[in-house]
């Protein structure tokens, strides 16, 4: 069968609606509207600077340092934690925002300080994944950012491996404040209508929050378990 071909669809839906005693309804379906939608009231009308206190507040629940910033002072901010972390590999996105942000220049400097800094190669992801599993930094961009549950939504792709996100021991999302909506409810519309805008969105979305937790033994939280140990974001103003 063909990559990503769909097989026996048809016969499928409609073995569905004969177990719901209908006929299938192939048009003439209109969404519903919905007379109560308090989804949109939850933090409606905070500014860009109130939505950061809340995330930063919800921060202190998920086990992640946040740190603000100016983009003059992105650079340092960023070193600061790796230091902090007591980084010597890192691996990025393969991004044009580290370049648009001026990080470029000071990563190559790093090398100085004994910091091996390597972005995502899409060419030779093999290898990449192999750096990721050593590094002990990864950093990304936030594509959107969730300020009620302190989430930071990446977009895959060409150069943006989930590996680096996920793998290295430790974690750095930068957080442009542009990115921050209130909750899950406006980050889902904002990729909803880039869909129906006829954007390419990456089949892989990634909604991270913090470090890896688990509590699935006796219901004890164990921070780190399949994935960073720490996770720290940098809210960068950005206009």
């Amino acid at each position: 069968m063909p990559k990503g071909m769909i097989e026996n669809r048809e016969a499928f839906l409609d073995t569905i609606a004969t177990q719901l005693g209908r006929k299938r309804r192939s048009k003439g379906v209109e969404r519903p509207n919905f007379h109560h939608q308090v989804q949109w009231d939850v933090l409606a009308g905070l500014s860009e600077n109130e939505l950061v206190d809340v995330l930063e507040e919800q921060c202190k629940s998920i086990h992640t340092k946040l740190i603000r910033t100016k983009e003059r002072d992105l650079a340092k901010a960023l070193f600061d934690v790796i230091d902090d972390y007591g980084g010597k590999s890192v691996i990025t996105w393969d991004d044009p925002r580290f370049g648009s942000f001026q990080l470029d220049e000071p990563f190559e400097a790093w090398k100085e300080r004994g910091i091996n800094v390597q972005k995502w190669n899409s060419s030779n992801g093999a290898e990449s994944l192999h750096f990721a599993e050593k590094a002990d930094v990864g950093i990304t961009f936030s594509d959107i950012t969730l300020a009620e549950s302190g989430t930071v939504v990446l977009f895959s792709d060409k150069g943006k491996g989930r590996s680096v996100s996920l793998l290295p021991a430790t974690y750095i999302a930068i957080v442009p404040k542009s990115t921050l909506v209130p909750r899950m409810s406006q980050a889902t519309r904002e990729i909803h209508n880039r869909v129906s805008g006829g954007e390419r969105v990456p089949s892989c979305v990634n909604f991270i929050t913090g470090p890896s937790n688990s509590a699935d033994i006796e219901m004890n939280l164990v921070v780190g378990v399949h994935g960073p140990i720490k996770a720290t974001y940098v809210v960068v103003e950005d206009r």
